[in-house]
């Protein structure tokens, strides 16, 4: 960790003329309050570069953005997992925080406060969360996607087991990392997208700010990864830009769907009428059940559990449409948010029961949750669909 006293460079990097100071930091840790707040005021620095994003940077200072949410167009636009997944880790850094009498991200506006105060220039170092999250979902598989899911539930407990050792030792470490370090056991690309393209994007960020002195406020676990990168050049266009899809994922979001219907067609020529009817009640039933089943696990509406059990069997033969959008849209005007929902919301997400009691998290869960039991129905099907046609 760089040295506080500010006549002592050991942690500097000097890039031609100009000393970068990096401050390794745990994003709830009091002592990392207070030594950014030390570093800065003794090197006075040009600029501060903090390990933030604008929307994070702004979900920390702006404490009314909920009340601007519009849930209608985040399901619209494909958004659910993402702003659910956002909720759940903000849920996790502030229950730690609030254990130990820190404000999440409390450093980052200690450093911002500082630069300020010292008259220096703040640079927002970090890649969009967004975008850290879509990388990561479009890299994984189905299976993978489950235990992403369930890592993220998961993450919300075992917080009172926690303690200031445990907190050390997780500065080692980036917390989007430390929660689904189960899921990247068995998906070690996760790592590249969750740590190394942040490392080589905030080394670029950090050493293209502007100024001769500049002082970098980072998480521990980044700050090996900066320091590797630091002396490359890395091209920031292409790690904002979600990959496209391949050639076979997109071809085989069709595949499936082809595969069914065939298969239908294929039931009714080969095994008469019964045979074709009997493969079109399984699909429709397994479907219709375990979108049902995950739409009841989010505590939705009756009419959105209608609404997630008649659209299951259709959208899944579409892949332009999913269940979970339409059962969404439905609990959101069966239960529209009202304002004190979302003004309830950053308190809420602080527990397991919040989540599925504020209208605006239960209409993401019944989201996510449809879509899941969705897939599911659709594996289920197919070995009960070619046993129908085997019978």
């Amino acid at each position: 960790m760089t040295p506080i006293a500010g006549t002592e460079k050991a942690g500097s990097i000097f890039i031609d003329d100009k000393e970068i100071i990096l401050v390794g930091t745990a994003h709830v840790s009091k002592e990392s309050v207070d030594q950014v707040a030390a570093v800065i005021e003794a090197q006075k620095p040009d600029t501060v570069c903090v390990e933030l994003c604008p929307s994070r940077f702004q979900s920390i200072k702006k404490k009314a953005q909920w009340q601007e949410m519009d849930i209608i167009k985040v399901i619209k636009e494909k958004k659910s997992f993402l702003l659910l997944s956002n909720l759940m880790l903000a849920s996790f850094q502030k229950r730690i925080g609030d254990k130990l009498g820190v404000k999440p991200g409390e450093e980052m506006i200690t450093a911002i406060n500082a630069a300020e105060a010292a008259g220096a220039e703040v640079c927002l170092a970090d890649r969009d969360i967004t975008i850290t999250l879509s990388r990561t979902w479009r890299s994984t598989g189905f299976w993978s996607k489950i235990k992403l899911i369930f890592q993220l539930v998961l993450s919300m407990g075992g917080v009172d087991e926690i303690d200031e050792k445990d907190i050390e030792e997780m500065k080692q470490a980036d917390m989007l990392e430390s929660i689904l370090s189960e899921v990247e056991k068995s998906h070690p690309a996760l790592r590249e997208i969750l740590i190394d393209e942040r490392d080589r994007y905030l080394a670029q960020k950090i050493k293209t700010a502007p100024g001769k002195k500049i002082v970098a406020v980072v998480g521990a676990g980044h700050e090996p990864g900066i320091r590797k990168y630091i002396h490359t050049d890395s091209d920031l266009a292409a790690l904002e830009t979600l990959p496209p899809k391949g050639r076979f994922s997109g071809m085989f979001k069709w595949l499936i769907p082809a595969l069914i219907v065939g298969l239908i067609v294929f039931g009714f020529f080969q095994g008469g009428a019964g045979a074709g009817k009997d493969m079109i009640i399984w699909w429709v039933a397994a479907n219709a059940v375990f979108a049902g089943i995950g739409a009841i696990a989010a505590f939705g509406h009756p009419f959105t559990v209608f609404s997630a059990v008649f659209a299951a069997p259709v959208t899944s033969l579409n892949p332009m449409v999913a269940a979970g959008w339409v059962s969404g849209l439905v609990e959101a005007f069966a239960r529209k948010p009202k304002v004190r929902d979302l003004e309830s919301l950053p308190e809420d997400i602080l527990s397991v029961r919040g989540f599925w009691r504020n209208k605006v998290t239960r209409i993401l869960l019944v989201v996510v949750f449809t879509n899941l039991g969705s897939s599911i129905g659709t594996f289920v099907a197919l070995p009960l669909m070619m046993k129908a046609l085997g019978g």
